[in-house]
């Protein structure tokens, strides 16, 4: 709002200022006194023109103009002595006395506006009264002159007044805008960390804690030690600013072996049935893998810990141009609706695993066993 103001100022200076610059010439027989007092006036306008329009040292050079033309009204009988003044014509000073009062409105606060928009007319009729001796055909052009000169001044020291009270409006409500996005974005992404740190504890800390109160044998001791492990560097993970690792493509072969190792972690060895895999083609995003195997895990850790392993499978195969994981045992079921609200080992760390990279879940389960599949189809092409 400031380079709008300083630009409009700036061609006001021209345009009034042009005028008066030609008109005074024609006006008086200018002496040495005069002359130096227009050329004083003149450049001093102009360089306040020019620092306007570039928006350099605008408010000093305007600050100067303003106090350099109420001391040259001042002035201005004195320069002028021996000429006659002509009550029907305005004289040149008139017209710098709006020009006065925006360089006032550009240097100075808006108390000082003011005293420039009523200050500058008063001594421009004083000045012209006394040069005219108080005659009384010289009090109408003073009393037009002096009116025009308080209303352009007044109007133009409300208006800045006005437009900067708006940019400072507008300002204060950005201000407001980006405060309450930032607290919305923290509040968001510290919903998101809760979540994730909710899905954490359940699949390694609270897991690890369950494997370790039920290990009696060294095979669920085995168990329990290496799920703390994995607890304990998920929990370091946690803190690092890319836990997750690259989204760069991986073949389908690669979830496969990723569901071998987490597997070999949790203290089960299987081998995971790659179905019509295709090795040399990156075809699944790595967030989206690393989901499918971590979905995966759990899956096999609910088969070990419910189901004790029995017949575990894992088969891994080709679905569209994406990829499909079944994890089966055949163990005595579960019945999922009957699952507390509470649980998250399926709704949090499969379901909405798999829902948060835009794939699917879904499990069977009866007296003959349970089978947890997991799908991703592929990249959505528009």
């Amino acid at each position: 709002m400031e380079r709008i103001i300083q630009i409009t100022v700036a061609v006001g200076c021209l345009a009034i200022g042009g005028q008066g610059f030609v008109l005074s010439w024609d006006i008086y027989d200018i002496g040495v006194p005069h002359a130096v007092l227009h050329a004083v006036l003149f450049l001093s306008l102009a360089v306040m023109t020019a620092c306007c329009l570039l928006g350099r040292g605008a408010r000093l050079a305007s600050g100067v103009f303003a106090v350099l033309y109420p001391l040259g009204l001042l002035a201005w009988p004195a320069v002028t002595a021996g000429t006659a003044p002509d009550p029907g014509v305005q004289p040149w000073t008139f017209y710098l006395i709006s020009l006065a009062v925006v360089g006032a409105m550009v240097a100075f606060p808006l108390p000082w506006q003011y005293v420039w928009a009523i200050g500058t007319a008063v001594l421009y009729a004083v000045v012209r009264l006394v040069r005219g001796g108080f005659a009384p055909e010289f009090w109408i052009g003073v009393g037009y002159d002096i009116s025009v000169a308080l209303i352009l001044g007044l109007v133009f020291v409300t208006v800045g007044w006005v437009l900067r009270g708006v940019a400072a409006g507008v300002d204060a409500a950005r201000v407001q805008a980006v405060l309450s996005y930032a607290a919305a974005a923290s509040a968001d992404a510290g919903e998101q960390e809760r979540i994730a740190v909710a899905a954490l504890m359940h699949d390694s800390v609270l897991a690890a804690l369950i494997a370790a109160e039920r290990a009696h044998s060294d095979r669920e001791r085995q168990l329990a030690v290496s799920m703390a492990r994995e607890a304990l560097t998920r929990l370091a993970n946690a803190e690092s600013d890319d836990p997750e690792g690259s989204d760069e493509p991986v073949p389908r072969s690669w979830i496969a072996a990723g569901i071998e190792r987490s597997a070999d972690e949790l203290g089960v060895s299987l081998e995971a049935e790659r179905a019509d895999l295709d090795d040399a083609t990156a075809v699944v995003p790595g967030r989206v893998a690393r989901a499918v195997v971590l979905a995966a895990t759990q899956a096999i850790a609910n088969a070990v810990q419910h189901a004790e392993g029995a017949g575990l499978r894992v088969v891994v195969s080709r679905h569209g141009s994406g990829v499909r994981v079944e994890v089966s045992d055949t163990g005595p079921g579960v019945d999922v609706a009957a699952i507390p609200a509470d649980r998250l080992g399926i709704r949090a760390s499969i379901f909405a695993r798999m829902a948060a990279v835009g794939g699917e879940a879904s499990i069977e389960s009866g007296a003959r066993g349970t089978v947890v599949a997991l799908t991703w189809a592929g990249e959505k092409r528009a």
